[in-house]
């Protein structure tokens, strides 16, 4: 800690004369009378005993005074990058934390810079950001290795990939939260068939080209469109608690809801490699056949979150707790009875959550993203509820 430490010490050998007086001490007759008639031994053993005395005195003196003097300051050796005050040795060299973290950062992304003058740019505390190509090279100047930081760099890497235990949680349904999940997937399936069991059919209307409304395609589409709302009504029914709900909270929560559900499924029967929807009598319409048909700007979007829905790979009845979910939201406006509301969606989020869970234990944040589609669906169906209104302008005889 310390260059050097000096300490008050006599060596091996030495003599101390503790015995040593001034004329003026043994001229008085108290001190000349003590020792006369000694005979020799006599007085080597007074010698050696006063002796004795006075070194333990002195040792008590030595021991009760500070052992050493205080440190001196620390002085701290220059940056031999910028001549900033160096923080210790860092890849070969005393240099401070900023020249080493940019050293550091320089070699393990490979950094290549340029000077915009001559290469000789001054580099100190003050201008060493100004070029880092200089500041660079003064680096290596130094006497900074490469090799340094890439061992640096292979020993972080090998503390992070120390092996971690991974715990896979098990998740299994109580006997009352299988009922439910039963009896919405039963709801979903009945009311909603999915893509494999229709007989898929097209047409060649306005497929060329987007225009502002096919009326034979808004008319058909308007006509699947009711159907459509109609199963999602029955739908409704069938989730445990909705009927028990007032009717007047019914109402709002169907007509809050009923886009989101709508938009949700027929996303679900979307072909990728067709860039197609099918509706629930088995039309299949492409991307630019569904905008003609009225869905117009939206159109897009809607295929922007059918595409999102492919990786979440879901099966029936989550697509059905979903719905249940979206459909019975304690936050919709002008609710009589909120809270009786939120206590009917909390074991559709528990069921959704632990049957998500079961059927990917490997990817247990399958749920958060699957729920997450709840507000991308509303953010669609909003503007939906607008594209509404604009449409009633489109088409021939409803401009008032």
């Amino acid at each position: 800690m310390f260059d050097y430490m000096d300490f008050l010490a006599v060596g091996p050998g030495e003599t101390l004369d503790f015995y040593t007086a001034s004329p003026c001490m043994l001229q008085e007759p108290s001190v000349t009378a003590c020792f006369t008639g000694l005979t020799e031994t006599d007085w080597q053993i007074h010698r050696i005993a006063q002796s004795v005395e006075t070194q333990s005195s002195s040792s008590e003196d030595l021991f009760a005074s500070p052992l050493s003097p205080p440190p001196p300051p620390r002085t701290y050796k220059p940056c031999f990058v910028c001549q900033d005050k160096s923080s210790g040795y860092h890849y070969g060299v005393s240099a401070c934390e900023g020249c080493k973290g940019f050293f550091r950062r320089s070699v393990q992304k490979n950094m290549v810079y340029t000077c915009h003058r001559d290469s000789n740019c001054i580099i100190n505390k003050i201008t060493r950001n100004r070029c880092q190509y200089c500041r660079l090279q003064r680096c290596f100047a130094a006497g900074m290795s490469k090799e340094s930081v890439r061992n640096d760099r292979s020993k972080r890497k090998e503390k992070k990939e120390t092996p971690k235990m991974t715990i896979i949680e098990t998740y299994e349904l109580t006997a009352e939260l299988g009922g439910v999940v039963e009896n919405i997937c039963r709801a979903h399936r009945e009311t909603f068939p999915s893509l494999c069991q229709l007989g898929k059919y097209t047409t060649n209307s306005s497929s060329d080209t987007r225009i502002q409304l096919d009326l034979g395609l808004w008319d058909k589409f308007s006509e699947l469109a009711t159907k459509c709302i109609i199963k999602v009504v029955e739908f409704a029914k069938r989730v445990p608690g909705f009927t028990g709900l007032t009717i007047t909270d019914q109402i709002t929560l169907l007509k809050a809801a009923c886009l989101d559900i709508l938009i949700l499924r027929i996303c679900t029967r979307y072909t990728p490699d067709q860039d197609t929807m099918t509706f629930s009598d088995g039309l299949t319409l492409t991307r630019t056949q569904i905008h003609n048909a009225g869905f117009g700007p939206l159109t897009d979007q809607v295929f922007t979150f059918a595409g999102q829905l492919l990786p979440l790979e879901m099966d029936d009845t989550e697509s059905g707790l979903l719905s249940a979910i979206c459909l019975v939201s304690g936050d919709r406006q002008d609710l009589e009875e909120p809270s009786k509301v939120e206590v009917l969606q909390e074991p559709l989020l528990e069921a959704l959550k632990i049957y998500s869970r079961k059927r990917r234990p490997s990817m247990p944040l399958m749920f958060p993203k699957v729920l997450m589609k709840i507000t991308d669906l509303r953010s669609i169906s909003a503007k939906g509820a607008e594209r509404v209104v604009t449409l009633k302008m489109e088409i021939p005889g409803n401009c008032k």
